[in-house]
């Protein structure tokens, strides 16, 4: 497993505003291992630990445009299990399961919490729907769910270069092909524009239509 986004310590700490903003940082990811470290004798999925409170914390201290990035790192050093994973991610704000999204390659051998991934695509959150399609979903969302996937992108005018593995996943894909010229003149023939990423996709399938 890969640390999320390249996020390391050291690019993080380097994008802190101060001194003060690095020491946090760097006592919330000591906090974070030691729980890694000695979990408690009786685990329990409901009970929050001391790293998760700078967890929440993390834009306050850090800055929003940090929170992110330090969040996953977080989660990487915690390392919690699938089912606290799972409360944390439905507990917390837009920002924690965008965080909790980004974590998941690093954290969850196997398609174990494609759950997690299933209700961000619900929702028409922007931010949630482009962590949801990152390498986590390009390794272990099925062929249907991908699509629908790509689909989500377009609707919500999330940029398909957040979709990682587009081209390869996209490659030879038929029934993504249909979908999207489907789709394409669902939107012409209500005078409403395609989207400019669906020719690209279409391009990447192999399978574009002379009309389009």
């Amino acid at each position: 497993m890969t640390r999320p986004h390249s996020w390391t310590r050291e690019a993080v700490g380097a994008r802190l505003a101060d001194d003060s903003a690095r020491a946090w940082l760097d006592d919330a990811l000591a906090d974070a291992a030691r729980a890694a470290r000695t979990p408690p004798a009786a685990p329990s999925p409901y009970t929050a630990h001391s790293w998760e409170l700078r967890f929440a914390a993390a834009g306050r201290h850090c800055g929003q445009d940090n929170a992110d990035a330090v969040r996953a790192l977080l989660l990487v050093e915690a390392r919690p299990g699938l089912d606290t994973l799972t409360r944390i991610y439905q507990q917390g704000s837009a920002a924690e399961r965008r965080a909790v999204l980004h974590a998941l390659p690093a954290l969850v051998d196997g398609p174990h919490a494609v759950h997690l991934l299933d209700d961000a695509l619900r929702t028409n959150d922007t931010r949630l729907v482009s962590a949801a399609v990152g390498p986590y979903a390009a390794t272990h969302l099925d062929a249907h769910a991908w699509r629908h996937a790509v689909l989500k992108c377009l609707f919500t005018g999330v940029p398909l270069d957040a979709v990682a593995d587009l081209a390869v996943r996209a490659a030879g894909d038929a029934e993504l092909a249909r979908m999207l010229t489907d789709y394409a003149a669902e939107r012409t023939a209500a005078g409403r524009d395609v989207p400019h990423d669906l020719d690209r996709v279409l391009t990447l399938t192999g399978e574009k239509p002379e009309e389009l």
